[in-house]
């Protein structure tokens, strides 16, 4: 009932910038927490951002001071803006929210999203 689609990935040169997006859609009641991961090849999958409903932030050491994470609550929309990419920020990047579709749906599920690369080079 309930879909991730991320958008906004694409080719960029080291130094440059680019803002990820991701539309919730379907039956959604609340939304309770929105995160970004990414998986390199050959890795793991690692948070990148954080976004939860009290409004804390967390990133990982090594996109701090350069991502920022942001929400949009009327459009059920999270964003993941890039400054400053590094040929390591190279990946996939996945959405990921923790959705309940009723007041009686809990505790919240969890929803991926489809993927979107990100690939920073010269």
């Amino acid at each position: 009932q309930v879909q991730l689609v991320e958008s906004g990935g694409g080719l960029v040169q080291p130094g440059g910038s680019l803002r990820l997006s991701c539309a919730a859609s379907g039956s959604i009641f609340r939304i309770y927490a929105m995160n970004w991961y990414r998986q390199a090849p050959g890795k793991g999958r690692d948070l990148v951002a954080s976004f939860d409903s009290g409004g804390s932030t967390n990133y990982a050491d090594s996109v701090k001071g350069r991502f920022t994470i942001s929400r949009d609550n009327a459009k059920n929309t999270a964003y993941l803006q890039m400054n400053s990419l590094k040929p390591e920020d190279t990946a996939v990047y996945f959405c990921n929210a923790a959705v309940a579709v009723s007041y009686s749906d809990l505790p919240p599920k969890n929803y991926w999203g489809q993927g979107t690369q990100v690939t920073v080079s010269s």
